[in-house]
């Protein structure tokens, strides 16, 4: 499996750049996928230094490079502590994230990412565990998935398609990727159908995922696992991502609760290295569309 097929890896020069990294350092790729940013954080590293390169999805493996100074950990990085625990790695000298799904998981029809193919409704990153869409579908309540809708979406009418899941399951399970679209078909923006369509599709992914809560865990523990002066880069593909990354660095937590010294000053153990997102050229936009809504921040641990 090419990686080059599997992803093409978004604001790659940009992040590794960002990492500011040391030949002898040690960094965690959260979100190895095809490779992309773990190659290029490689060919920066001397022989003592060393990358461990996270992933929950089997398949990612088989980009694995052969390389004595990369690991790969099969784990969601939400645990990304325990592992670098068990791998004996105290403290690391930067991490990056690439929240973004690889392509390999939309182009892959029997993963159910895409309502382009009609394919079994799974959606899972990690598929030997953990419940499909099907199966969340089939046991959700109508408010359950209204909730995920307003959550994790922008769409005008969440409450229309959660009751049309709901309606058309009464019929028969909705099991596959062409059973839900048309069951929501009626309730979209018709001149917006395809895009109304694919936030569906995302907010059900991000539920089936757990990716919020992932993302929450990864950051606050990003502050233990990073030794002082050790970047952090994340690149978000949603403003609910987005805000919870420029919360995190502003403040300190998720939640952008502020708290402030007797000078008034915020008190946050990291000092932002970029005061607002850095996106896409129009270059990379063009030879790469999916990289159209990522924004990449970058900090460092005080």
């Amino acid at each position: 499996m090419e990686s080059e097929i599997y992803h093409i890896p978004a604001l790659l020069a940009q992040s590794v750049k960002g990492l500011d990294i040391r030949p002898d350092g040690i960094y965690a790729d959260v979100t190895f996928g095809g490779g992309g940013h773990s190659r290029a954080i490689l060919s920066r590293l001397c022989e003592r230094g060393h990358l461990y390169g996270f992933d929950r999805d089997t398949d990612a493996y088989a980009n694995a490079p052969l390389d004595p100074r990369f690991t790969f950990v099969h784990s969601d990085f939400r645990y990304i502590s325990n592992f670098l625990h068990y791998h004996g790695v105290g403290q690391v000298d930067g991490i990056l994230a690439d929240l973004g799904v690889s392509f390999h998981h939309f182009d892959s029809a029997e993963r159910g990412f895409s309502f382009r193919s009609d394919a079994p409704l799974d959606m899972r990153m990690n598929r030997s565990g953990g419940q499909t869409c099907a199966e969340l579908l089939a046991g959700y309540a109508k408010e359950d998935i209204e909730r995920l809708l307003r959550s994790y979406t922008d769409l005008k009418r969440p409450g229309a398609i959660a009751s049309a899941i709901v309606r058309a399951r009464e019929h028969n399970p909705v099991e596959t990727t062409g059973q839900l679209a048309e069951a929501v078909k009626g309730t979209l923006n018709p001149k917006a159908e395809k895009k109304d369509l694919a936030q569906v599709f995302q907010a059900l992914r991000i539920e089936v995922n757990g990716e919020m809560d992932a993302l929450r865990r990864l950051l606050k523990q990003s502050l233990r696992v990073l030794r002082p002066g050790g970047r952090l880069a994340v690149i978000t593909y949603h403003s609910i991502e987005d805000r919870m990354v420029k919360n995190f660095i502003r403040s300190g937590n998720v939640e952008g609760e502020i708290d402030k010294d007797i000078f008034g000053n915020i008190s946050t153990p990291w000092k932002a290295v970029t005061r607002s997102p850095i996106v896409p050229d129009k270059a990379e936009t063009e030879a790469n569309p999916r990289s159209r809504s990522a924004k990449l921040r970058i900090a460092e641990k005080k």
